[in-house]
């Protein structure tokens, strides 16, 4: 008996750790839930207009799909601005985003403002 509540214990103490393990360090990454696939994905600090690299280069075949995950480099924890860009030249804003050290942020169609074409 106190070998089984000795192992338990050691099991509640694990377990969390280990899920920890699992989503510790895979960084900041992009959660495209709009309807189409994003070929352009740049970040700006919130109110202004000086958008950094296509981040969607970081990915192998350098698109973001619907329900795809990108991870975003060069970006520190803060809020920003994105300008979205879509295979058929369409372009589209989403304004002041939290972005958070090694935590998912998510875009969705009802997101994007100020759409061109």
């Amino acid at each position: 008996m106190r070998r089984t509540l000795i192992a338990i214990g050691i099991l509640l103490v694990a377990v969390p750790g280990a899920a920890l393990a699992q989503t510790k360090g895979k960084g900041i990454r992009l959660w495209n839930l709009t309807s189409e696939t994003i070929s352009g994905f740049q970040l700006s600090p919130a109110g202004k207009t000086d958008w950094g690299p296509n981040q969607c280069l970081n990915d192998k075949d350098k698109e973001v799909d619907h329900d795809e995950r990108l991870r975003i480099t060069g970006v520190e924890p803060g809020r920003y601005d994105a300008r979205v860009s879509y295979p058929n030249a369409r372009q589209c804003v989403v304004r002041d985003i939290e972005i958070r050290a090694d935590a998912v942020f998510s875009i969705a169609d009802k997101d994007l403002k100020d759409c061109s074409k």
